[in-house]
């Protein structure tokens, strides 16, 4: 009786979607930041004011998780998933004040590569995290996450080659180090999707 009175669900599924898209929205501005030759100062503020965005929906999420007796996934699954896609804004935030910081005005060809590998890879789990909340698309899910770490391994395979060739032809040694953080910072957000990947999917398994 007790259980019947207290929230079921609450706004965990659409707490979710808000984040993805904050996620989606910070991977569009970093290909922006990477395309364009404006202000980095105004592109970094952007960034982090979508950063904060989803800060907020974190502790949104967090404190939904404490008032909700009965939730519609394991209250660990809940606070991991959120807390990843979080993951996911942070290093973006983080790729943002570093091109700054070294002042990176012009990004090169693989940077841009790796940015765009984030966007994808950032629409990809706003896509599987929008579908959350009905199990009838475990499956969609799942063929979501494999084409997440597809594009992971991709961009793995650009950053490799982009070092490479940094190391190879850039005779400007600082130049090597702030490129060769950039990549990595780049790689890592593919690394972060990844990361909520594998999270959706053991949800998925969980559930079937």
């Amino acid at each position: 009786m007790f259980g019947r009175l207290m929230p079921l669900e609450g706004r965990f599924f659409e707490l979710f979607t808000r984040h993805a898209g904050e996620i989606v929205e910070g991977a569009r501005a970093l290909v922006a930041m990477l395309s364009a030759s404006g202000d980095l100062a105004e592109h970094a503020r952007a960034i982090e004011t979508i950063e904060k965005r989803g800060d907020k929906i974190v502790r949104e999420t967090l404190t939904l998780l404490h008032k909700t007796f009965i939730t519609p996934l394991d209250r660990n699954e809940i606070h991991l998933l959120i807390t990843q896609m979080d993951n996911i804004l942070d290093l973006s935030e983080d790729v943002a004040h570093a091109m700054y910081l070294y002042d990176i005005r012009e990004a090169t060809p693989e940077a841009r590569q790796l940015a765009d590998l984030c966007l994808a890879s950032a629409e990809k789990v706003k896509q599987a995290v929008s579908l959350l909340s009905d199990n009838d698309h475990a499956a969609t899910i799942m063929t979501l996450c494999t084409e997440i770490d597809r594009l992971e391994a991709e961009a793995d395979h650009v950053m490799r080659a982009a070092m490479a060739k940094l190391f190879r032809q850039e005779t400007d040694a600082l130049r090597v180090i702030k490129l060769k953080e950039l990549y990595d910072m780049l790689e890592g957000v593919t690394d972060r999707c990844e990361d909520v990947a594998n999270v959706l999917e053991g949800i998925v398994l969980e559930r079937a």
